[in-house]
């Protein structure tokens, strides 16, 4: 597994690229009404791309169609957009943005709620938001990929959620999708060690009932097994000597 060190002249092309990434995401999530379809949100986040100079990095990918995975309630991953599916109160709603800029690809996901939403599903997605910082935390110079997912099933478990195993974080850099894979489960001091220069991103999947998943017919679409809400959120990562960067977050 070679995994890829960013010379300074690629972080800063990352940077930039992550900062775009994240500005769509914000203005996006700050659209989503009850009402607005699925398909709305691919429209937006395709405009909102261009006007910022970039391109939907997950467009065509492997085939995907749509410039954006929208996974809504029991949706683990990888929701595909459509004009016949529409945001409704009570639901929580993930919106994953990767952006393609000057050859280089950032990559985020945050949770939003569409009206009032329950206190379980509140605070799903609270423990989510808590779980990829948990897995950022340990990241630095010297760490290992198997202290990441440690950090963040040990905060899962404490609060009584599961996290999903056969979906990771990856590698980034000139293609979106590159090694390592980052598990959101594992053991500390297992794995490949990081070293400064790398980029990855860190994306765990909680899910409020069990960790099994299942894959739709449209090959894409994966949803819980059992029905239960899943929550995710995601920013890219880099590697520093004294720590870490987080390249998709907003000043």
């Amino acid at each position: 597994m070679a995994i890829a060190i960013l010379s300074s002249p690629e972080i800063e092309r990352m940077r930039r690229a992550g900062r775009v990434a994240a500005e769509t995401l914000a203005f996006v999530g700050a659209q989503l009404h009850p009402g607005m379809t699925t398909g709305d949100i691919d429209r937006l986040v395709r405009e909102d791309t261009a006007r910022r100079g970039g391109r939907p990095s997950q467009l065509g990918y492997e085939g995907f169609p749509a410039a954006v995975c929208v996974s809504r309630n029991e949706v683990v991953c990888h929701g595909i957009p459509r004009l016949d599916e529409s945001l409704a109160p009570g639901d929580i709603v993930n919106v994953d943005v990767t952006t393609t800029l000057d050859g280089y690809h950032g990559d985020t996901s945050a949770m939003f709620m569409i009206g009032e939403v329950e206190p379980a599903a509140r605070r799903l997605v609270e423990i989510a938001r808590r779980c990829r910082d948990a897995g950022i935390a340990v990241i630095r110079h010297g760490a290992r990929l198997g202290d990441i997912g440690a950090a963040i099933e040990e905060l899962a478990h404490a609060e009584g959620v599961s996290v999903v195993a056969e979906v990771g974080g990856h590698g980034i850099g000139r293609r979106m999708h590159m090694d390592p894979h980052v598990s959101h489960t594992g053991r500390r001091g297992t794995g490949a060690r990081l070293k400064a220069g790398m980029a990855l991103t860190v994306e765990p999947m909680i899910n409020l009932g069990g960790p099994s998943i299942r894959v739709l017919d449209d090959g894409w679409t994966i949803v819980t097994a059992d029905g239960s809400l899943s929550a995710q959120w995601e920013h890219t990562v880099l590697v520093t000597h004294d720590g870490h960067e987080l390249l998709t977050a907003l000043p």
